[in-house]
């Protein structure tokens, strides 16, 4: 279900469920390219009328069923506001375009998120009285929330971010991780569990 600050996880997750489905690549193409635009006819009465569906070939049909069933897919992961504010969209690409809208906003509203994150990157601290496991869990949702929207940041420099926001209780432990880990090959998560054997 779609919560207000987890909109990048919930198209991960919506894009997730859809791939595991059998007509996959369809349904992605609903969202992406819109929904099958039926072909014109020429009727017995001499007016142009689109197909019917029982009319159409059975590779558009199954294209019409696609466009139905990633509607639906969309819809049931929206709480009943965002629903609400969506249901009257005919295609599964206007609704997903509505959502990402109404969540994302501008890219302005982007940037302003992204300059959030940074900041929190750059203020992040131990907090007094907290494990090593608390600690490592807000700092995974930090770069999880960054990678999420996909921001950049080298490999070097979360370790170092990792090690060197750590309590002062750990100074002597952070210099032998940094004398043993390349912090240029290893992650923080390898990081984590060579201290934590030690706590």
């Amino acid at each position: 279900m779609l919560e207000k600050s987890m909109y990048d996880s919930w198209v991960s997750h919506i894009s997730l469920f859809i791939k595991g489905n059998k007509n996959c690549r369809m349904m992605l193409d609903s969202i992406d390219e819109g929904p099958l635009v039926y072909p014109m006819v020429v009727g017995e009465d001499g007016q142009t009328r689109p197909n019917k569906y029982s009319e159409l070939t059975e590779t558009q049909q199954l294209q019409d069923d696609c466009d139905i069933q990633v509607k639906n897919i969309i819809l049931h992961g929206l709480p009943l506001d965002m629903y609400a504010l969506v249901n009257h969209q005919e295609a599964g690409e206007d609704i997903w375009d509505r959502v990402k809208l109404l969540m994302k906003g501008t890219e302005l509203s982007y940037q302003e998120r992204e300059c959030r994150l940074y900041n929190l990157f750059d203020k992040f601290a131990s907090v007094q009285g907290e494990t090593l496991y608390e600690y490592y869990w807000r700092f995974s949702q930090l770069i999880n929330d960054m990678h999420t929207i996909g921001m950049t940041i080298q490999q070097v420099q979360v370790n170092t971010k990792f090690l060197n926001a750590l309590p002062p209780t750990w100074s002597k432990f952070d210099t032998d991780v940094k004398l043993a880990k390349s912090l240029y090959t290893t992650n923080y998560d390898q990081l984590y569990a060579y201290l934590s054997q030690h706590e």
